[in-house]
């Protein structure tokens, strides 16, 4: 009995300090949608996710693009690999460590100098995300310690109304 009691104390101090599992529900396409709300001031949070359809080389998960929006107004795009990138290539006219990449959307194609946050992600600008929304393929080459790879996304199919509701954003043709 005490072992049972004591097996009962474990269990309920893992779970104590597991992570919640966020629920997402499907925004259309391939995207999930994340809500939750400011315990202090009260803003909406959310966030959209679109995974990659092909997982990198030397990664144990596909890269997600992520939209956070916060109380109306879209406060961060970016690009996660999930895997480490290489060192930043350039620097902003503020200083900040940039990635020059090269990114297509449906059939344009274009070079961006995106903020390198910590080796981890890139943060990419509001142009491209608006523009993002609206497209049918999305492809994002960036460098990593292995040298350069390529994200490959299908955006196709996201409700545009759920993210002029929660991020303010309207799609742009490239």
């Amino acid at each position: 009995m005490k072992a049972l009691r004591f097996g009962i104390a474990i269990l309920a101090m893992l779970a104590a300090f597991a992570p919640a599992q966020e629920t997402g529900v499907p925004a259309g396409g391939k995207w999930m949608r994340y809500d939750t709300e400011e315990k202090m001031t009260g803003y909406k949070r959310v966030r959209f996710e679109l995974p990659a359809g092909n997982r990198l080389e030397n990664s144990e998960r596909t890269p997600l693009v992520r939209l956070y929006c916060v109380d109306g107004k879209l406060k961060l795009a970016d690009l996660r690999p999930n895997l480490r990138l290489s060192g930043p290539n350039r620097a902003s006219f503020w200083g900040r460590p940039q990635m020059r990449v090269e990114v297509r959307i449906d059939n344009y194609h274009t070079k961006h100098n995106w903020n390198w946050v910590n080796g981890d992600f890139l943060a990419m600008d509001g142009d491209t995300a608006r523009e993002l929304i609206g497209a049918q393929i999305f492809k994002v080459e960036f460098v990593t310690k292995d040298g350069p790879q390529i994200a490959e996304f299908t955006p196709a199919g996201l409700d545009l109304h759920q993210v002029r509701q929660a991020c303010g954003l309207k799609p742009e043709k490239p």
